[in-house]
């Protein structure tokens, strides 16, 4: 919006929604990571809220994707009647079916198609801010894998 009332070119405004629409996509499964797999102290939060609220994250679908048909059940069983003392057995078969590392991934491709989107924005429009932006996204993802 700002790029539009600056009168930005087009060009320019499609790079820069395309960024947002990338970095947002990469921040949420981000924020999905660190809901699951993080600490209290980084989340600045309890753990499984997400859950807690009913929100489905990308982790937990992943392995719902991947589990057999007991483990599914029980998945959906855990999240459908959530307490906290559930968040072991999620995270249980959160590793079991290997979510972590693709869900890292997931980030990665969001934020390189962030970066790209950026290529046609002249180094004074705000790239090499949003590119921090991006790495630093990247470096706090990368510190996730310690608590995994």
């Amino acid at each position: 919006m700002a790029a539009f009332l600056n009168g930005a070119p087009a060009e320019r405004r499609a790079a820069l929604r395309q960024f947002g629409a990338a970095f947002g996509t990469a921040y949420q499964v981000y924020d999905d990571c660190v809901d699951l797999f993080g600490t209290e102290a980084s989340a600045g939060k309890s753990l499984g809220t997400d859950l807690a609220k009913g929100k489905l994250t990308w982790p937990v679908l992943l392995a719902w994707e991947r589990a057999n048909a007991a483990d599914r059940a029980r998945l959906e069983h855990l999240v459908e009647n959530w307490q906290p003392k559930n968040l072991s057995a999620v995270s249980e078969m959160l590793a079991r079916y290997e979510t972590f590392e693709p869900s890292q991934e997931v980030i990665t491709r969001y934020l390189e198609r962030a970066r790209r989107a950026l290529r046609v924005l002249p180094e004074s429009g705000g790239r090499a801010g949003l590119s921090g932006l991006a790495d630093f996204l990247a470096q706090q993802t990368d510190t996730l894998a310690v608590y995994v």
